[in-house]
């Protein structure tokens, strides 16, 4: 089976290309998903993050307040990387019970979609990599509007990644998603024709 890692920044237009590719008949194992999984209440993760953090980026019914979360660690690398060092194990173990299963059911394509593909070093899962790209200006615009997020806040976020310019360079093809979904979409298809998915 071949395992693609798709991978972009924030705001990139990533979760556009993994529908397309949902849509396709393809399965997409989602690591955002299932990083949100992995730290509902009752899960190990959860019980490390509110150790760790303290009961403060609770909301009322106990669920983490991923935004109050994401301003502390989107502006401390330390407590960024000791948030990862908990979520990560927990959610790698769960995409490859995923893509394993996948693969008992025959299929000969899935793709993971994980933002942090080269930041988290989890290329070691996968057979190729796809970047949806968008220039930096683009980023910020869209990442503003879609989040009603000031600059600062938005820089914050992004700068907590990767530059994409960097993962450009690293990775197997690259969809400049700057332009129309149709443009996108072409893409797309030009490169799994390419690799012989269809």
């Amino acid at each position: 089976m071949m395992k693609i890692g798709l991978t972009g920044g924030i705001a990139s237009g990533k979760s556009t290309v993994s529908a397309m590719i949902k849509d396709f008949g393809i399965p997409v194992v989602d690591a955002d998903r299932i990083s949100r999984e992995v730290v509902e209440p009752g899960e190990e993760a959860y019980k490390q993050i509110v150790a760790s953090f303290g009961s403060e980026i609770l909301f009322d019914n106990g669920q983490i307040n991923r935004k109050k979360l994401g301003n502390i660690v989107f502006q401390d690398a330390d407590k960024r990387q000791m948030l990862n060092r908990i979520v990560h194990p927990q959610v790698r173990k769960s995409m490859l019970q995923k893509v394993n299963a996948y693969e008992r059911q025959g299929e000969a394509v899935t793709v993971l979609d994980i933002p942090l593909l080269f930041e988290s070093k989890l290329t070691e899962m996968v057979d190729k990599t796809l970047l949806v790209y968008v220039d930096a200006k683009t980023q910020l615009e869209r990442l503003m509007n879609r989040d009603q997020s000031s600059e600062k806040e938005a820089l914050d976020r992004i700068r907590s990644q990767m530059p994409l310019d960097e993962k450009r360079a690293l990775v197997d093809a690259v969809i400049d998603n700057n332009g129309s979904t149709e443009e996108t979409l072409h893409q797309l298809k030009r490169i799994f024709r390419l690799w012989h998915i269809f």
